[in-house]
């Protein structure tokens, strides 16, 4: 069944959200900061009139922004979306966020008579572009029922964490804690190798069929092989995600040293101007400590040779 659904954020992980709900025949509104990523989505057949003009007609919000403060600004914020959307309209909140900013939002949204699912995701810009992402989805039946939809065309596998608010969010951390430590591994482990002559070829030649391999060794390792920093996932991500993380941590009274740990990384990678570069590049911070060369991308290979 066609349905009108907007999408807040057209980043690598929001556009591509967009553009399989439209492949999947929905009616799709779509806004950004980022005027050259509105203009892709028009060019894949959105909406091109504001999303705010077609609030009242939305069934599903899908809200695909970086943080909960931005959650909460598009929602409630001076030119917030939640008051201006019908009753019965349904809410997908996919940002990383604190199980507990999740449960107090969606306290507000219902009280307006709107849906709400606590709804993050995984799976990368290429996942979203084919509609491929995982889902860790909680909330209501009815929360569920009116998302499905959206969640149809957008995700491959959505996992079911039950009826409280939260508990998506909470798996999300779970999932962000050990993404990240393994991006931060994975770097330490190449160029680790190389100060012992093995080069970052070998290493991903060997690493993917032995016990030590990892989702995102398998996935970062070769950005790093191929000196291409495109950013798929970037730096900045991580000091945000993995500082949610540490927040929940000291409210649980948990200790997280391998976070702690990776988090310094990012930092530093964020420090050192790589923020917007693909996530891999925490690696050069690595090399830079140790002395070393990591791989060029091909261009500037032939750009050296000629």
């Amino acid at each position: 069944m066609t349905k009108n659904i907007g999408v807040i954020g057209l980043g690598s992980m929001g556009l591509g959200i967009a553009q399989s709900l439209l492949r999947a025949g929905h009616s799709v509104w779509g806004t950004d900061l980022n005027s050259e990523q509105v203009a892709k989505f028009v060019a894949s057949g959105g909406q091109a009139s504001p999303l705010a003009d077609a609030a009242a007609s939305l069934d599903i919000l899908v809200l695909v922004v970086l943080n909960a403060e931005q959650t909460e600004a598009v929602l409630f914020g001076e030119t917030g979306l939640a008051n201006s959307l019908s009753k019965g309209a349904s809410v997908i909140s996919c940002a990383t966020v604190a199980p507990d900013f999740a449960r107090q939002l969606a306290d507000r949204v219902e009280d307006l008579g709107l849906a709400y699912l606590d709804a993050p995701i995984s799976g990368g810009s290429a996942k979203a572009a084919a509609g491929k992402l995982s889902v860790m989805a909680s909330g209501s039946q009815a929360a569920f029922d009116a998302a499905k939809p959206a969640l149809d065309g957008m995700a491959e596998t959505v996992f079911d964490l039950g009826r409280e608010v939260g508990a998506g969010s909470a798996m999300k951390a779970v999932n962000q804690l050990l993404a990240g430590v393994h991006i931060a591994a994975m770097a330490e482990a190449i160029t680790f190798g190389m100060t012992q002559g093995v080069t970052p070829q070998q290493i991903l030649d060997v690493i993917p069929q032995c016990a030590g391999t990892s989702w995102m060794f398998e996935n970062r390792a070769p950005h790093i092989v191929e000196g291409d920093y495109t950013p798929h996932s970037s730096i900045n991500i991580w000091p945000k995600d993995l500082g949610i993380i540490l927040d929940i941590a000291r409210t649980a009274k948990f200790p997280a040293p391998l976070t702690a740990t990776a988090l310094q990384q990012f930092l530093a990678a964020a420090g050192s101007n790589l923020g917007h570069e693909d996530d891999a590049a925490v690696a050069k911070i690595y090399a830079r400590n140790a002395g070393l060369e990591l791989p060029k991308a091909k261009a500037e290979n032939l750009e050296a040779a000629s």
